[in-house]
């Protein structure tokens, strides 16, 4: 016997997109209108044991993890600061914001003025 078991679509950039209204109307506060303007853009985050991960910028919750999608680690095999960056993709993977150092977003210098306003 056969069963028929639908198998869910991933959402599309334009789903993710709504699902980030802060709330039921669809108007935005300033800062949620400031985090979309992030989202699918690349991004490079510094984590205290001193790796990086660079990634497209798929979401941020209210406690400030953030997840990447298509992220490369980047980490030095030795302590020099000569030596080279050992590299590995990883995928989709979660930054607590409790390890976050750094953070950047590739965007022009008129978007980066603009996003230094935002608060923690």
């Amino acid at each position: 016997m056969e069963s028929d078991i639908s198998i869910p679509q991933p959402p599309q950039p334009d789903d993710i997109v709504n699902l980030l209204s802060d709330s039921p109307g669809g108007s935005d506060s300033p800062l949620v209108s400031r985090l979309r303007k992030l989202l699918f853009r690349r991004m490079l985050v510094g984590v205290q044991d001193g790796r990086f991960f660079l990634g497209s910028f798929h979401c941020i919750d209210k406690q400030g993890n953030i997840i990447l999608q298509d992220a490369v680690e980047y980490r030095s095999s030795r302590r020099s600061p000569d030596s080279p960056m050992d590299q590995r993709c990883l995928g989709l993977i979660l930054i607590p914001a409790s390890c976050r150092s750094s953070c950047h977003v590739d965007c022009s210098i008129e978007e980066q003025l603009s996003l230094l306003s935002l608060e923690r």
